[in-house]
């Protein structure tokens, strides 16, 4: 099994806390049970297609070139 760290505000996980106790249960538990459904999550092409058409109106004002069009808005 693996290990990762994750960051949330800390009144979200108190309230995480109290719900998984209330449920006398591991908040990690919690996290996994609801982890498996969120990663086996699949985007249809109607929904993509969907998603673009919703956006057809944005407009930059420009085209970007490829190096923009592939840099990452984290990275510094």
């Amino acid at each position: 099994m693996k290990n990762i760290t994750f960051s949330a505000a800390e009144s979200d996980i108190e309230r995480a806390r109290e719900v998984a106790r209330s449920e006398r249960r591991p908040l990690i538990d919690a996290f996994r049970e609801w982890l498996i459904p969120y990663g086996s999550r699949r985007v249809s092409a109607a929904e993509v297609t969907e998603l673009y058409n919703s956006l057809r109106h944005v407009n930059a004002g420009r085209k970007f070139s490829r190096d923009e069009r592939n840099e990452r808005g984290w990275a510094k």
